[in-house]
């Protein structure tokens, strides 16, 4: 390499170990981990994978619930050189067998509540696997620290090496590994710590799971800035307490959450003056809900919209545009606002040409946060990348201020409480049923969840009524729980179009 440098995601543990060793880095209920301690154990945990042989370039999976061990592992990853492929926990038996065969991973972190599914995969290439909690790997997580050393590793990376493969969906067609680059992860965490305003913060929480780019992301961006990032599941009463413990400063939460928190019991009790502000995205804020946050909270909102694993943070309705709202202004609280810092974006038809103010079009994108394609999948690739613009498939109009509606989904992706499914999978495995002649599948609006999976079937199975519970059981044996139809409609025949095509506008009107 030449003589210049590049600054490395693997830098910024060891800055703040070096600058600040006694800040503290992560937290849960039980322990909270100094930037010296959690840089130590990093560098342990990285010379630990180097004698088991990982090395620059390698792939190392992880299949676990989150923990500060799950963010030692992905940092350790970024010192060697290697690319993590975190892997959503929900995966059932043949998705994580698939993923981990198109990862290429050699190297397998896991949760110990996962043993049984990780003995069953068959994955030839698979050489180590490494129990968070227990032996009941190749070896513990405990077991690799000891192996390591407190040394620090100098690998040196490019801006357009990759860093993490992140799948967007466990299917059982082609799987899309996302790949991100150290240009990529950069800039997203730059643009998180700007927008999302925590340059003044000491403290954050996101529920969002750590396999989630938006999980990785927060944790990232507190160990680049130099914040604690507290580590816990989502529970109410559990993130109540956090927020008004005066330990905290800026939370991440979907609108659901919001309202579960206002629903505590033990609300009353906390007190809020330290909290800075609340980022939400995943779904709008109700004006009611809003005002009832507000009150409450007393703090700055922010909605963060973005294409996630592929894209990044595309737009942001800041604080003042929720003070706006509040004003009189409510039709805002129904915008995702406008483009980011570091984002171009447009509006455009089905050739990439500008649509007027008004008019609906998709949102294509052009920035440092956007991925380096799909593993192994140029096709795929060629259909979102078009001469630099990232084409998501997220539809929207601009209003003449020049804020963002969004108008749904140019493919028929469902968001489920955050999560992404893609109904082709569901229909695979749904006509794969005894009986089962036609599938189509739907998103359709819920209040918990945001959608829910519904299924269209046609079923004749020599007479014999539909099994819904059946179907649903077979269903779950091959795909993550959140993937099951949560409701079924059975019809004679599907509605389509002239050429033959299943109408699923039709069937959400249903």
């Amino acid at each position: 390499m030449s003589g210049h440098q590049n600054s490395r995601v693997a830098d910024w543990v060891r800055t703040h170990a070096e600058w600040t060793p006694d800040k503290p880095a992560l937290a849960t209920d039980d322990y909270t981990l100094t930037f010296a301690e959690l840089n130590s154990r990093v560098n342990r945990a990285a010379t630990g994978l180097r004698g088991l042989g990982v090395k620059q370039g390698d792939r190392v999976a992880l299949f676990a619930t989150d923990s500060t061990m799950f963010i030692e592992t992905l940092l350790a990853c970024a010192k060697l050189g290697a690319i993590y492929v975190p892997l959503n926990f929900r995966l059932a038996e043949p998705e994580l067998e698939l993923l981990l065969r198109v990862s290429g991973a050699e190297t397998l972190f896991f949760s110990d509540r996962y043993t049984d599914l990780i003995r069953s995969v068959d994955v030839p290439g698979l050489r180590t696997t490494i129990s968070f909690e227990s032996e009941s790997g190749d070896l513990s997580y405990d077991q690799l620290l000891e192996r390591g050393t407190d040394e620090e590793i100098d690998v040196p990376v490019g801006e357009e090496d990759i860093m993490c493969i992140a799948f967007t969906s466990g299917t059982t067609s082609l799987p899309k590994g996302v790949m991100h680059s150290q240009r990529m992860v950069k800039h997203m965490v730059n643009q998180c710590i700007l927008e999302r305003r925590m340059t003044g913060m000491a403290s954050h929480y996101s529920p969002a799971p750590l396999f989630h780019v938006g999980g990785m992301l927060y944790a990232l961006s507190g160990i680049a800035h130099g914040h604690m990032t507290l580590v816990i599941p989502f529970d109410a009463g559990t993130v109540l307490r956090w927020m008004g413990s005066g330990r905290l400063d800026g939370v991440f939460l979907v609108p659901t959450m919001i309202d579960m928190v206002l629903a505590h019991p033990d609300l009353e009790k906390a007190d809020f003056s330290r909290l800075q502000s609340i980022a939400y995205g995943a779904a709008p804020m109700s004006p009611s809900l809003l005002r009832r946050a507000i009150d409450t909270f007393d703090c700055e909102f922010l909605n963060m919209f973005g294409a996630g694993t592929e894209a990044g943070l595309q737009t942001v309705l800041g604080p003042e545009d929720h003070r706006r709202a509040l004003e009189g202004h409510e039709h805002l609280l129904g915008s995702i606002g406008k483009p980011g810092i570091g984002i171009v974006l447009r509006l455009v038809d089905e050739d990439m040409n500008d649509v007027p103010d008004g008019e609906v079009g998709e949102i294509v994108t052009r920035s440092d946060a956007c991925m380096s394609g799909y593993l192994d999948q140029p096709e795929a690739t060629a259909e979102v990348l078009v001469d630099g613009w990232f084409r998501g498939g997220d539809m929207a109009h601009r209003d003449p201020e020049g804020y963002l509606y969004l108008a749904g989904r140019r493919n028929d992706m469902i968001i489920r409480g955050g999560e992404n499914i893609y109904p082709i999978e569901i229909e695979d495995v749904l006509l794969s049923f005894p009986g089962i002649e036609e599938a189509a599948v739907v998103g359709v609006p819920d209040e918990r969840w945001g959608e829910v999976v519904r299924a269209h079937v046609v079923y004749s199975e020599n007479g014999s009524v539909f099994d819904e519970e059946a179907v649903r059981v077979y269903s779950r044996e091959r795909l993550a729980g959140y993937k099951v139809p949560a409701h079924f409609s059975i019809h004679d025949e599907l509605p389509r179009n002239a050429s033959g095509k299943i109408l699923k506008r039709e069937l959400r009107k249903l």
